[in-house]
């Protein structure tokens, strides 16, 4: 039986709740909310964490549809799969290897381990975007980090990106150190043999909620068949995802993973054929952009791989930054996903109509023809990050208040990111460059959403260690 419907059977028997949640399931408020389906672990509704009923059943055909070895639900979101992935691979100051644009959730799991952690290189195009991980980078790093317990990188990228899972998890294996992919965008490439699952990463999520029809904070986790110690990791996962999770997990959230998970099951392949060809349509549209370039459209971008759902629109010869543009399609009632300085993010799943995409199509091209042309000369390299300390000592350590103008060579003591995408720009531990403040100060010019640890950054202030000065 669904989990829905299991649910839904029960809300209409005559049941005495004298149990959480307070509600009892009654609309005592006037709203649409489903009081009547959300309900806790009572007898005949199994246990998340210790599952031998409906909710072990619908795991495994989540494991099925996924092909993987074990398969698991997460109602705390993707953020919760990194903290249970890095904590079922390292012990309290262990050593990590990551890519620099890995989302902030992996540097709060390296804060909380006190871990030691070091990066791939990685390289930018001349948007500003985070190409994919190299082979030959992946292997130099490894080489000189043996003692690593495992690397996570992040594949799709925010932007689309996509690694060479399969090169990389081969090398990951040479050094018998496992792979963990932060496929949180990705959750659909799996209907197209893209998956990092599919291409031996060991450890895979997925926050079903960002590409497929399944409520916000919804996600997964799996095991691959072939991932190292395959046994010996699925107990570690098991209690951490009791650990990080909820001890009350939302039987809302968890039909909606196991409706979505039977839906793509049965539909997914034709709704994402129909999503292919409604994406031709749009192609089509972008050959009449003369100033506006969408990657894989009407631009080729220099990547390994790259999902063609992700609208990524580049502003470099256009008279407008990406935030601007992010203004002028909401005047349009068009709320895109992210801007940043000089692209926009458009998210297309298999739940967009023709109708849908031909709209933000024909709304790009209107704005198009009022553009002018202008060859911005932005520069993005990998910066070589010095670190004086761990994430947790620098946290930890003696902190003073200081004008980001003077910041110059301190040490930081709390991180600074844009949201979304929630990538760092500056950690804790991590000595401050003219570079760097440039480049904050840049964002926070155009307009973009700046966020500190301490919330003071949109002040010009920055927390950084009293005692250490370069």
């Amino acid at each position: 039986m669904r989990l829905y419907n299991k649910l839904k059977k029960y809300s209409e028997k005559n049941i005495l709740a004298m149990h959480m949640p307070g509600h009892k399931r009654k609309q005592i408020l006037k709203n649409n909310l489903p009081y009547k389906i959300d309900i806790t672990e009572i007898d005949g509704f199994d246990n998340l964490y210790h599952p031998t009923g409906i909710l072990k059943e619908c795991q495994e055909k989540l494991s099925k549809v996924y092909n993987s070895y074990k398969s698991y639900y997460l109602v705390n979101g993707g953020t919760s799969g990194i903290l249970v992935s890095i904590r079922s691979l390292c012990d309290i100051g262990d050593k990590i290897i990551i890519a620099k644009n890995c989302h902030k959730a992996v540097f709060n799991s390296i804060e909380l381990l006190n871990l030691k952690h070091e990066y791939i290189k990685t390289s930018f195009d001349e948007n500003g975007i985070c190409l994919d991980i190299k082979s030959d980078d992946l292997k130099k790093c490894l080489e000189s980090n043996k003692d690593a317990k495992c690397v996570l990188i992040t594949s799709p990228t925010y932007e689309g990106v996509i690694s060479d899972i399969h090169s990389l998890a081969s090398i990951c294996h040479e050094y018998n150190i496992p792979l963990i992919v932060d496929e949180a965008h990705g959750a659909h490439l799996f209907l197209e043999n893209k998956s990092s699952l599919q291409k031996g990463a060991d450890i895979v999520l997925n926050s079903l909620h960002k590409t497929l029809p399944s409520l916000t904070q919804t996600a997964v986790i799996h095991i691959s068949s072939k991932a190292i110690n395959r046994e010996l990791l699925d107990k570690k996962m098991q209690r951490n995802i009791s650990i990080f999770c909820s001890s009350s997990p939302s039987y809302i959230l968890m039909a909606s993973i196991d409706e979505c998970v039977e839906f793509i099951k049965k539909s997914g392949n034709r709704y994402y054929k129909r999503l292919k060809e409604n994406l031709e349509v749009f192609k089509n549209k972008c050959k009449h952009l003369e100033h506006i370039k969408v990657i894989n459209f009407n631009y080729v971008g220099k990547y390994f791989d790259f999902d063609n759902t992700k609208i990524v629109i580049i502003l470099k010869n256009a008279n407008i930054t990406g935030h601007q543009l992010m203004q002028r399609l909401k005047r349009q009632n068009i709320q895109c996903e992210m801007a940043y300085l000089n692209y926009v993010i458009c998210m297309t799943t298999i739940c967009d109509s023709k109708k849908d995409i031909l709209r933000l199509a024909n709304v790009l091209c209107n704005i198009d023809k009022g553009l002018k042309f202008s060859n911005k000369k932005l520069e993005f390299e990998d910066v070589n990050q010095i670190n004086t300390s761990t994430i947790y000592e620098a946290v930890n350590g003696k902190q003073t208040l200081i004008n980001i103008d003077k910041s110059i060579n301190f040490v930081s003591a709390e991180f600074v990111y844009a949201y979304p995408p929630g990538i760092p720009i500056l950690i804790p531990g991590q000595v401050i460059t003219s570079d760097i403040i440039n480049h904050i100060k840049e964002l926070i010019k155009v307009g973009l959403n700046l966020n500190s640890s301490s919330g003071e950054i949109s002040k010009g202030l920055l927390y950084v260690l009293d005692n250490i000065q370069n």
